[in-house]
């Protein structure tokens, strides 16, 4: 199998914690150079620090917030002007606090399309001319496994996630035949801040104990634990790497086979 990604480079969005920053540590690992983009430069920084150089990369960042999509088009302009187009995109973006879709103002939809729909798509747009040169891509996005399943209590999030598995699937159609794949990862509860400010607010919400609502979360959940960054960041590895090349406009739950659905 080869997981090789020695001598290629990656973008890795929101990536200073969780699992974007799992999945660009695994990516240097492989061997990738890797770019995180994040806002908080102090972040950024910490973690670029932290990454393999096993294989004599050259890491960077980006300091860009995805609620700008006209700055984060400017500076991966500037990017690329100066850099090789990369081979792998990791579109990954924090979703929207939770709440019932009724009660949900028409701004926080637009908000939360931006940073994930629009970012993304700019993204690609800056990236593609430059994978089909090569003839190799991998455009990942992280989302979320109520792509399948609508998640209760996360509207927004529902309605934007299945916005982005669908721009993604007809993307994978049209960038297929130049080497570029297009696929989804789909994390179930893993252990992250995101996982624990949505306990929180369930708590606060039911009156239960935040260990009561941990626990019922995990009897949901087939494996009964909570997933880790690594697990899911193990999925969206081999989807960059060469071995994946068939595999195109897929979404792989990552989620200890919680979801409901074949």
């Amino acid at each position: 199998m080869n997981l090789n990604l020695e001598g290629k480079s990656a973008i890795v969005c929101g990536s200073t914690q969780g699992i974007g920053k799992a999945i660009a540590e695994e990516l240097a690992q492989m061997g990738a150079s890797v770019t995180l983009v994040a806002r908080n430069i102090s972040k950024l920084r910490e973690v670029k620090d932290g990454l393999s150089v096993a294989h004599k990369q050259a890491h960077q960042f980006i300091q860009a917030d995805f609620s700008d999509p006209i700055g984060l088009k400017s500076k991966i302009t500037e990017y690329l002007k100066e850099n090789p187009t990369p081979e792998i995109l990791v579109n990954n973006t924090g979703g929207p606090a939770g709440g019932q879709i009724i009660d949900e103002p028409y701004t926080k939809f637009m908000e939360t399309m931006t940073a994930h729909l629009e970012c993304n798509h700019l993204l690609a747009q800056a990236l593609v001319p430059g994978m089909k040169e090569k003839g190799f891509g991998r455009i990942i996005n992280i989302i979320s496994t109520s792509v399948y399943v609508p998640i209760p209590g996360l509207g927004v999030s529902n309605t934007v996630r299945g916005a982005v598995a669908s721009w993604a699937k007809t993307l994978s159609l049209e960038l297929g035949q130049f080497g570029i794949t297009v696929n989804n990862v789909l994390p179930g509860f893993t252990d992250t801040v995101r996982l624990e400010g949505i306990v929180q607010a369930k708590a606060k919400k039911t009156g239960k104990t935040e260990e009561e609502i941990i626990a019922a979360m995990k009897m949901e959940t087939p494996a009964r634990r909570f997933g880790q960054a690594e697990e899911t960041a193990a999925a969206a590895a081999f989807l960059a790497s060469p071995s994946a090349g068939y595999i195109n406009g897929v979404s792989i739950p990552v989620d200890g086979g919680r979801t409901g659905c074949i």
